[in-house]
């Protein structure tokens, strides 16, 4: 195999995540997952850190995707509105291999305390990019905050609902976009609780 062969992240990325499946995360050791995806141990440490990198692969395009879309809104847009132009922006770029690892990704991280810390951490992350650019539009705080915070949420009830869909050709966006609305109708419920 050619010490530079294209794909190779995506291929180190899908074989970690078929052996957390297979055997747990604490099981698998760096060596596995590079001989499950066909590359050298040196080519898994060009891409990744360690092993529990493999979670976030991808959050800094995700980040830049997210925090384009709520840049390039309409200039009269709302925060959510700013929000779900980002999510869209996202949903765009993931295609049907994001789809078949979502579950599985989910399970090992279900099944792992450390994968479940890195991906708050992923989470936080993800907040805080949309909070800044949400505040780059202006935006004040605690707005930007609750709007970047619900982006995340809706990402993730939506990514999930969307990678255990039936419909093998649907797109993220609607899925998305619909967790989003479920979201902003939460949030207008809340204001009719008396405390």
């Amino acid at each position: 195999m050619a010490r530079w062969e294209p794909g190779a992240r995506e291929r180190l990325v899908v074989a970690a995540v078929d052996l957390f499946t297979e055997q747990g995360f604490d099981d698998t050791t760096v060596a596995q997952i590079a001989e499950r995806a066909g590359v050298t141990k040196s080519t898994f440490f060009r891409h990744f850190q360690d092993k529990r990198e493999i979670l976030v692969a991808g959050q800094e395009t995700l980040s830049r995707l997210l925090t384009e879309g709520i840049a390039d809104a309409a200039p009269g847009a709302g925060p959510l509105e700013a929000v779900a132009a980002g999510l869209d922006r996202a949903a765009s770029a993931m295609g049907p291999m994001n789809r078949e690892l979502g579950p599985r990704l989910r399970a090992a991280v279900a099944a792992s305390a450390e994968l479940q810390e890195r991906d708050a951490l992923k989470s936080v992350g993800l907040a805080a990019a949309m909070t800044a650019a949400l505040a780059a539009r202006g935006v004040p705080d605690p707005i930007a905050a609750l709007a970047g915070e619900l982006g995340v949420l809706a990402f993730k009830r939506g990514f999930q609902a969307w990678s255990e869909g039936d419909d093998a050709r649907a797109e993220l966006g609607p899925y998305t976009r619909a967790a989003l609305d479920e979201l902003r109708a939460a949030t207008l419920a809340l204001g009719g609780e008396q405390t």
